[in-house]
């Protein structure tokens, strides 16, 4: 009986991949761009069981491209386009390996799908996710989460490893990596090959395909390769605003991601600061001062209403580094602090109040482990005296919202990857 492989037309597959490319080009020149600068190669099933990419070329295995359809192809194409671009395989640092990859698809995936385009049935996708880097979106990712990435990220470190036990993505097995290789990577893009593939012919195994995983990039090329995608990004922008066919969504990714990004401890700092109201005063001085009158600084208390959400899907050491945080930036703004709690209802023993001058800190007793309310903190914080400059919301945004925005300024900081339907929002990472 002829094995699947056998029956196969290679040029049949060759020819979707490239009109698939070739699509991407003209109606999304943004990943076309992008897809210019990886070549594709064929690679054999025994390590390369879907597509994958080593941030120098994409690895596809012909029997999967052939169970796609075109627009599937497509998906996938720019899938691995967009992790290269968005450095992917250079932003992981300490996280779990498995975890990250996750992340990385699902921030990829809700990108793509947003931009129109058609994902094969196994590919992980969360709206929750949409907006959200992979960086954000690692935190709710579980070790036993379940699914599995649509494709083999074999650009990072803990690749070897995985390969010398034969483990490769959805459980492919994989001989031992090949020598490395001195030559450096190219900005320039890859030149279509369109009778091999754009597959090298070192490395080839069975009918040209690639028989092993490529070598990783180390030191000053990783580096270098990093400085080049960077490149590679803002080139693939510009070409498709001057098209005019660059989606929103990701003009503000490029934004972030080219732009420093300031911690959540820094942007809490910056909001705080705005709402102080520390301001000139012109009153007449004291007869001793002297008869001019000169601008002098006046400060007023500025009254913080923080509300932490005691559901239990907040760690206690999470609300410790929190209030620190907040106890560190009050006394510099002259801040009044109103703490209270709440899960389904308001802590029984609330609210605790702290002057500028006392240490902010959680109270011994704090109730809690119920459901998600928000409505019984805003309700509460509208029937106060005077209504707070500021409240700040410490939580994870799973659950229930008041229909209406209150009138006063609220800061979410979010540890999760839900959203909020008003105020400003900031993520814990």
């Amino acid at each position: 009986m002829e094995s699947r492989d056998a029956v196969i037309d290679r040029d049949d597959i060759e020819r979707k991949l490239s009109a698939a490319r070739t699509q991407l080009i003209i109606e999304k020149p943004f990943f076309g761009v992008l897809i210019l600068h990886l070549p594709l190669a064929a690679a054999e099933s025994t390590w390369c069981k879907t597509i994958a990419t080593d941030a120098q070329r994409i690895y596809y295995n012909p029997q999967y491209i052939d169970r796609l359809s075109l627009d599937q192809t497509k998906f996938l194409l720019a899938h691995e386009a967009l992790h290269c671009a968005l450095l992917h395989f250079h932003r992981r640092e300490h996280r779990v390996k498995r975890r990250w990859d996750i992340a990385c698809d699902l921030a990829v995936n809700s990108i793509l799908v947003a931009d129109g385009l058609v994902p094969p049935p196994e590919a992980l996708i969360e709206k929750a996710c949409a907006g959200m880097a992979a960086e954000e979106i690692y935190p709710t990712i579980k070790d036993d989460h379940i699914g599995d990435t649509i494709d083999q990220h074999i650009y990072d470190e803990d690749r070897a490893p995985d390969m010398a036990r034969g483990e490769g993505a959805r459980g492919g097995r994989a001989p031992a990596p090949a020598p490395p290789s001195a030559q450096p990577p190219s900005d320039q893009p890859a030149a279509p090959d369109e009778n091999r593939g754009n597959a090298p012919e070192s490395a080839r195994g069975h009918r040209g395909a690639e028989a092993a995983p490529p070598p990783l990039p180390a030191g000053s090329a990783r580096e270098h390769l990093a400085t080049q995608w960077q490149l590679r990004l803002a080139a693939a922008a510009q070409q498709a605003l001057r098209a005019g066919k660059l989606p929103e969504s990701i003009a503000r990714l490029i934004d972030d991601l080219l732009q420093p990004q300031l911690p959540w401890r820094m942007l809490l700092a910056r909001y705080m600061t705005s709402v102080a109201r520390t301001d000139y005063s012109f009153t007449r001085p004291s007869r001793r001062e002297g008869a001019a009158i000169l601008p002098g600084l006046r400060a007023t208390y500025v009254d913080i209403v923080i509300v932490v959400d005691t559901s239990g899907s907040i760690a206690p050491p999470d609300l410790h580094e929190f209030l620190a945080e907040i106890d560190a930036i009050k006394g510099q703004l002259n801040a009044r602090i109103t703490l209270h709690a709440c899960d389904a209802e308001l802590a029984p023993d609330g609210p605790w109040i702290y002057e500028p001058w006392d240490e902010l800190r959680l109270p011994n007793k704090l109730t809690g482990g119920g459901g998600t309310r928000f409505t019984p903190a805003f309700a509460w914080a509208r029937r106060l005296d005077r209504a707070p400059d500021l409240l700040i919301y410490f939580t994870d945004a799973d659950g229930e919202f008041p229909a209406r925005a209150p009138d006063f300024p609220v800061l979410w900081l979010v540890k999760g990857k839900h959203q909020v339907p008003w105020g400003e929002r900031v993520q814990l990472n």
